[in-house]
C-alpha cells in the first residue's frame, strides 16, 4: 500500500471581496485561483494534504469540490490568530481526532539569563490531527506555518533603513525560533514512548539546514553512546523527506520558493523513525519525493511574473510505501 502526503501553501486563499492583508480578489481572479489550485491538487494526487494561508474555509471547500478528488474526504481547519491565515488538513482517510493549538506549552517559553522572552503564542495556530490509515495504523499529523523571514519593523521607523531592517530580521528569527522550540515540545510529547508514526508538514519559512529546522528535528545521538540511550534518542528524531530523497538520488534539486534570486526550500515534510527505511522496526518508508515548482519564476532574471491567483510556493508530495505487516502499539 502506498500513502501520498502533500503540503500546499495556497498564497492567501480567500473568497472574492473578502479582505486579506487589506486586499481582496475580484470574482474573475478568484475563479482563476480556484481553477489553478484544484489543477495542482489533481497533479499532486495526494491522499492527505496540509494547507497553509487559508483565509476562508468556504473558499477551500470550493477548491476541493472543483478538484473532484476529495469527495467524502475529511477536512479540518485551524482557527485564526487575529487577521492572519489558518492552516488545514484534508484526508481521504478518517480524521479521528483534531486539536488546534494557539499557545506554547508553558515549559517551552524561552528565557535568557533568567529573563523570560515574552513570546507565548504561535503566529498561526498549529493543527494536530490523528488520522486512521487502516485498522491498527493511525498517524499523528501536524500542519504548521511558522513566522516568515519578512523583517518585523516598527511602524514609526523607515522600513528601508538598513539598521532597522537588521533588527527586524532578528525579531522575525527570534519569533520563529520560539515557535520551533514550542513545536519541538509538542512533537516530543507525541513521539516519546509510542510507536505511532508522526508527520509534520508545512511552510517552515526556513531551509532544512537552518537552526530552527534542526531544533524541530532533533540531533542525532553521538556514536559512542550506549545503545539503550541511542534508542531513546532515535525515538525523538524527525527526518526531512528532502534529505531522504537527496541520499537516494544523484542530485538534489529541491526548492519550493524563490526570492530575490535565491532558490529556497521553505516547505517541508518531516517523518518519524517509523517511516525511515534504515529502521529495522519501520512500518513503512519514504519511497519518493516530488516538488511541483514549474510555475515558479526567478524574477531577477525574467520580466515574467507569477499571476496573483497562483501560489508563490511549490508543492511537496512524498510517497510512503507501507509494509505488509507491522507491529503497532496504541
Amino acid at each position: 500500500m502506498h500513502l501520498k502526503i502533500g503540503s500546499f501553501n495556497l498564497f492567501n486563499l480567500a473568497l472574492p471581496n473578502e479582505k486579506y492583508y487589506n486586499r481582496s480578489y475580484r470574482q474573475d481572479d478568484y475563479n482563476k485561483k480556484v481553477s489553478w489550485i484544484s489543477g495542482q491538487l489533481n497533479r499532486m494526487d495526494a491522499d492527505i494534504v496540509g494547507f497553509q494561508e487559508v483565509f476562508s474555509q468556504k473558499a477551500l471547500e470550493n477548491v476541493l469540490t472543483a478538484s473532484g478528488r476529495y469527495s467524502g474526504a475529511d477536512l479540518k481547519v485551524s482557527g485564526r490568530n487575529g487577521q492572519g491565515p489558518a492552516v488545514a488538513l484534508v484526508s481521504r482517510f478518517k480524521i479521528i481526532d483534531a486539536d488546534i493549538i494557539f499557545d506554547f506549552p508553558k515549559e517551552a517559553v524561552l528565557d535568557i539569563d533568567d529573563i523570560e522572552i515574552p513570546i507565548y503564542k504561535f503566529s498561526r495556530p498549529v493543527l494536530k490531527t490523528r488520522v486512521q490509515i487502516k485498522p491498527g495504523l493511525d498517524v499523528i499529523i501536524f500542519v504548521v506555518h511558522l513566522k516568515s523571514k519578512r523583517p518585523k519593523i516598527a511602524d514609526d521607523v523607515d522600513p528601508h533603513n538598513p539598521k532597522e531592517r537588521a533588527k527586524g530580521h532578528a525579531r522575525s528569527l527570534m519569533l520563529r525560533a520560539a515557535e520551533t522550540t514550542a513545536l519541538r515540545h509538542l512533537l516530543l510529547d507525541a513521539m516519546q514512548g509510542t510507536s505511532l508514526p508522526v508527520v509534520v508538514m508545512g511552510d517552515f519559512n526556513d531551509d532544512g539546514s537552518a537552526v530552527t529546522s534542526k531544533i524541530m528535528c532533533g540531533t542525532q545521538p553521538w556514536r559512542n553512546l550506549d545503545m539503550n540511550t541511542k534508542l531513546q534518542l532515535w525515538d525523538t528524531l524527525l527526518y526531512n523527506v528532502k534529505d531522504i530523497q537527496a541520499r537516494q538520488s544523484y542530485r538534489d534539486v529541491y526548492y519550493s520558493h524563490m526570492h530575490n534570486g535565491h532558490y529556497d526550500s521553505l516547505d517541508h515534510i518531516l517523518v518519524s523513525q517509523e517511516f525511515v527505511r534504515q529502521n529495522p522496526k519501520r512500518i513503512g518508508f519514504v519511497e519518493y519525493v516530488k516538488v511541483f515548482n514549474d510555475h515558479l519564476i526567478d524574477q531577477t532574471l525574467s520580466n515574467d511574473r507569477i499571476p496573483g491567483w497562483e501560489s508563490d510556493h511549490g508543492q511537496v508530495v512524498t510517497t510512503i510505501r507501507l509494509e505488509q505487516e507491522h507491529h503497532h502499539k496504541k
